[in-house]
């Protein structure tokens, strides 16, 4: 399937199936305990249909935490008009604080320093992302600062998920922001 084309409503509803199902294990166990065979009973589908999907666990985890993903970008450019340079708008506290009930999947996906599966994923979006809006404001510099924003963040939320970083979902957004806004001011 290309990004053009619509997804097939019977894969998206199995594939919405599976993601739930991994949620549920693994709210009860780490990931490294769920086997596909409890995984494919709980979400009600055979294992060739798991198979047909995702290759392995991890493919389908990094899947099921994708809208983490989309929801920091989103959160990283929710400010409007001029940004305040101390105050994380609202929606990244919000983020931060929304990661509690799978922590423990992150962790496993998102290794110290922005490393991993997800690690690779929030940088690659939130890279494109970035870079969109420094070309968009005509920034000479939109490639560097676009991976620099992209891998501060990533660092930033591994470390603070693996208790490398202390603070509470609103302070480790306002100082992630703060490094963010003087990385895009710094050029």
């Amino acid at each position: 399937m290309t990004r053009g084309e619509p997804e097939d409503p019977r894969a998206a509803r199995t594939r919405a199936r599976l993601r739930s199902a991994l949620l549920e294990e693994c709210a009860e166990r780490p990931l490294e305990e769920v086997g596909v065979a409890a995984l494919v009973r709980r979400a009600g589908v055979g294992r060739a249909t798991f198979y047909v999907h995702y290759p392995d666990l991890e493919a389908l985890a990094v899947d099921a935490c994708a809208d983490v993903v989309r929801e920091a970008v989103e959160a990283l450019h929710s400010w409007q008009g001029r940004p305040d340079p101390v105050r994380a708008p609202a929606a990244l506290p919000e983020f931060f604080g929304s990661l509690t009930p799978h922590a423990a999947l992150y962790r496993t996906l998102l290794a110290p320093g922005g490393g991993g599966p997800l690690g690779r994923v929030l940088h690659r979006d939130l890279r494109a992302y970035s870079l969109r809006e420094r070309e968009r404001a005509g920034a000479a510099d939109a490639p560097l600062v676009a991976s620099a924003v992209a891998a501060t963040f990533a660092g930033v939320l591994a470390d603070w998920l693996h208790g490398d970083l202390e603070g509470t979902p609103g302070e480790i957004a306002d100082q992630v922001w703060q490094l963010l806004v003087a990385l895009h001011a710094s050029r």
